[in-house]
């Protein structure tokens, strides 16, 4: 799964701006988390069509970053995710962001943005 980063202007319509743009190329947006900072506004989301979205963000001129996110199911237990940022942690892996994606009787289903993605995918394997 593929998360982009969008850096827009913190002002009214921005993100329905992008959300229109995103939807009139058919693209389903699976995962969203929008804020601002300052003057800025960022939208983080993961799509259903990833060069897709590429095209459409470039032809919007948009500034845009976009990594491979690791995908997770955990249980539903209370101690589930203090488990996973500790192991995390413990191998020097640094979590930038964290979706969830859906929540089901098989657990929830978490996208998850970090800094070294060959070192979590090692950990959440051997888990």
């Amino acid at each position: 799964m593929t998360e982009f980063t969008v850096h827009l202007a913190n002002r009214p319509g921005m993100l329905a701006m992008l959300t229109e743009q995103i939807s009139a190329a058919g693209i389903h947006i699976e995962a969203l988390a929008a804020y601002s900072v300052g003057d800025e506004g960022v939208a983080r989301m993961m799509v259903d069509d990833a060069s897709t979205t590429r095209a459409v963000l470039e032809r919007a001129d948009l500034t845009f970053d976009q990594r491979e996110v690791l995908v997770t199911v955990l249980p539903h237990q209370a101690k589930a995710m203090a488990t996973m940022a500790r192991r995390l942690a413990d191998a020097g892996v640094n979590i930038e962001a964290i979706y969830l994606l859906n929540s089901s009787v098989r657990g929830l289903e978490f996208a998850v943005a970090v800094d070294e993605l060959g070192a979590a995918r090692e950990q959440m394997a051997t888990s």
